[in-house]
């Protein structure tokens, strides 16, 4: 390692960027800032370190500094020329990010969007003043105009959506626009839509739970599981009583699947039955029809072979044996 003094470290000072702090120190590992913080240490004397050296200088494991170095690639926050590590100017990235061309624009579109911009000027200052104490990155503003150009939300639906994260502690923007996207997915530009959205939402994570207290399980359903249920309710429309139906039928069956419950209630998705009295009809008429056959095939099978082939002669599918039950 090769370092050159250039001032009394005694009374010299590290600098380190406020962007970095309001992008990038919340999300990252705090072995990465250690590691971020020392190459920042090290730029200012020029100095050279290798890897290995970085790792015992801070004991880090290896592993650990390697993989920080590449995070902080991924996030543009240092870049590699062959062996040489630069570490990016973070505020010309932001001014890069935020640098929009003036546009010349006619009276009327100005005229026309003065209303929105008020609105959205206000939501923009509350969220800066609820999430960040009045010192939102530059960055941020970038997003939530997109926020607003890309997803079409309305005001409200933007200040929703920070709250959402801060309450899960992952006020960080990879996930407020994962979040996003799913609410987009989901046809959500306005508050109503947005409260009918939770509604639902809450009213299948009963159901989910309901269905594995049912089955008796001591456990959150696996994620294969969750889309079975996620079918019955979200695409078939099915309530929690009909879904009960089939949970009930399942008693006489030894670990009944996932699979085996789905087959039935598609049955019934495929008949065009839509209501508990629909299908405790048709269930009804099943389970007679059974009965009937199982008397008319019993019934022609000659008393000696009857007495030997009782059993050959009872066997049924699995949907029949759901509907005997």
């Amino acid at each position: 390692m090769n370092f050159e003094q250039k001032a009394s470290m005694l009374f010299s000072d590290l600098n380190v960027p406020e962007v970095f702090i309001t992008e990038h120190l919340g999300a990252a590992n705090g072995e990465y800032v250690k590691i971020y913080l020392y190459c920042l240490f090290l730029c200012k004397y020029n100095s050279e370190i290798s890897p290995l050296d970085l790792s015992k200088k801070l004991s880090i494991p290896l592993s650990t500094v390697e993989q920080g170095l590449k995070y902080w690639e991924k996030n543009n926050v240092i870049m590699k020329r062959q062996k040489t590590y630069i570490l990016s100017d973070l505020k010309q990235q932001e001014v890069d990010k935020i640098y929009k061309p003036k546009m010349t624009t006619s009276l009327e579109d100005a005229m026309a969007n003065t209303a929105k911009n008020v609105a959205r000027t206000q939501a923009v200052s509350a969220i800066n003043a609820m999430f960040f104490q009045g010192v939102m990155s530059p960055t941020w503003y970038t997003d939530i105009d997109m926020l607003f150009s890309k997803y079409k939300f309305d005001e409200d639906v933007v200040i929703a959506l920070f709250q959402y994260c801060f309450d899960r502690q992952a006020l960080h923007r990879n996930y407020l626009f994962a979040v996003a996207d799913g609410w987009h997915k989901s046809n959500i530009t306005n508050m109503n839509e947005l409260d009918e959205y939770y509604a639902n939402f809450e009213n299948l994570m009963n159901i989910k739970k309901t269905v594995s207290k049912k089955l008796g399980l001591s456990r959150k359903l696996s994620q294969y599981e969750e889309a079975y249920v996620d079918k019955w309710v979200m695409d078939f429309n099915y309530p929690l009583n009909v879904i009960e139906i089939a949970l009930k039928k399942t008693t006489s069956k030894t670990n009944p699947s996932f699979d085996y419950i789905d087959k039935i209630i598609s049955d019934w998705h495929e008949r065009k039955l839509s209501t508990e009295e629909e299908i405790t009809t048709f269930m009804k008429e099943q389970k007679q029809k059974q009965k009937d056959f199982k008397q008319q095939t019993i019934s022609s099978i000659p008393s000696i072979q009857k007495f030997h082939n009782t059993n050959d002669s009872t066997q049924v599918n699995d949907f029949s044996q759901f509907y005997m039950n």
